[in-house]
């Protein structure tokens, strides 16, 4: 439930919002889990259009946000995420 208040409050206004992940979603949750233990907010969409259009098969189901204010204290994590792959 807070991801999804804080996913309104954010689209609502704009905030600066920066991609640091697109692709499966179980990849986005585990990077997701590692930025909000240091204490950052994230706000994960899906990108599903298997819904909307069933013929289209997609691997980019979902992105990972974050504040561009934050992106200093999560690089670190995000690099070691994106070397673990």
């Amino acid at each position: 439930m807070q991801l999804y208040i804080l996913q309104q409050y954010n689209l609502q206004h704009k905030m600066g919002l920066i991609k640091i992940f697109s692709g499966e979603e179980v990849l986005a949750i585990s990077l997701q889990e590692k930025i909000e233990s240091v204490g950052i907010n994230t706000v994960l969409r899906h990108n599903n259009q298997a819904n909307v259009l069933p013929s289209i098969q997609t691997s980019k189901a979902a992105e990972l946000f974050i504040q561009e204010v934050d992106y200093g204290k999560a690089s670190p994590l995000i690099e070691e995420f994106r070397l673990s792959l």
